[in-house]
């Protein structure tokens, strides 16, 4: 770990400021008053704060989903805005917590992973540790073992997103990255194995295939147990039941049923194996970790 910003850090720091505007991306779902209090806490802080869902409808406990949405998400967000996000099965344990700044935006999540994929796929990100003795000075003195979301990240969130808190004031930088949950697509030639990393409210598949791996195929065919989906453009694009893959909104590979569940019509979910390939190719090799 870094003791101090190098002169590109400091650089990298320097690109970004503050717009006013919030995201939460967190695990809490709308059950209690877990999401509200957070925004309660931003607000008491920061009353012009835009407060914005990204979504608290991530799988419990499983950091490797929002960091797959805010990675592909964010930059649809004006530059300078913060992002929190709370997928936190650590938390009050000795977890550590994180402000990155990529992009022109700030991020602050627990090191679980949730943030590697976003800093890996940034060269010029910076991520800074947060030194715990430093809270009180941001007027944080009480904390409880279960709610870091309410008593750290919210209000720390807020004070990034009102100028009056610089990600580096709030630790040293570091590269020691806890990685992510989810290895990234194995790309050899004429294959990509990746795997199911979301199910959407319509139970598509979605995978952490993205499209340009996708460049080098003729005829690509998603293949998934023993079925084979050809990618189509969308979801009208075949008969209402019938199965396809597609690149979806995201620029990442689906796995769909016309009008229907792919999920519940195949008995697949998350962490299922996928895998890319000419279609009528041979495959004699599994997916990952199969």
């Amino acid at each position: 770990m870094s003791n101090g910003p190098s002169t590109s850090t400091t650089a990298s720091a320097a690109t970004f400021a503050p717009c006013g505007v919030i995201t939460l991306t967190t695990d809490f779902g709308h059950k209690g008053p877990f999401v509200a209090t957070m925004k309660g806490v931003m607000l008491s802080r920061f009353p012009e704060a835009r407060i914005i869902d990204l979504t608290h409808e991530i799988d419990v406990h499983f950091p490797a989903e929002a960091g797959f949405w805010l990675k592909r998400a964010f930059k649809y967000f004006p530059l300078g805005t913060v992002h929190v996000a709370v997928v936190d099965p650590g938390v009050g344990t000795q977890r550590e917590i994180l402000a990155v700044v990529a992009g022109g935006h700030g991020f602050l999540a627990p090191d679980n992973g949730l943030l590697a994929p976003l800093i890996e796929a940034d060269p010029s990100a910076v991520a800074y540790q947060l030194d715990a003795t430093r809270l009180a000075g941001f007027g944080i003195d009480t904390i409880s073992a279960t709610f870091h979301g309410r008593d750290i990240f919210a209000p720390l969130g807020a004070e990034m997103a009102a100028g009056r808190l610089a990600p580096s004031a709030l630790g040293p930088v570091t590269d020691n990255i806890v990685p992510s949950w989810i290895e990234a697509p194995v790309v050899t030639p004429g294959r990509v194995a990746g795997r199911i990393i979301a199910v959407d409210h319509f139970g598509n598949l979605i995978s952490n295939i993205d499209a340009e791996l996708l460049d080098s195929f003729q005829s690509p065919e998603v293949r998934a147990g023993t079925h084979a989906f050809e990618v189509r453009r969308t979801y009208g694009d075949v008969t209402p039941g019938d199965y396809l893959a597609i690149i979806n909104s995201f620029g990442v590979v689906e796995i769909a049923r016309s009008e229907q569940s792919a999920a519940a019509g195949l008995g697949m979910g998350r962490g299922a194996p996928l895998v890319v390939k000419e279609r009528n190719a041979p495959d004699s090799r599994r997916g990952p970790s199969d």
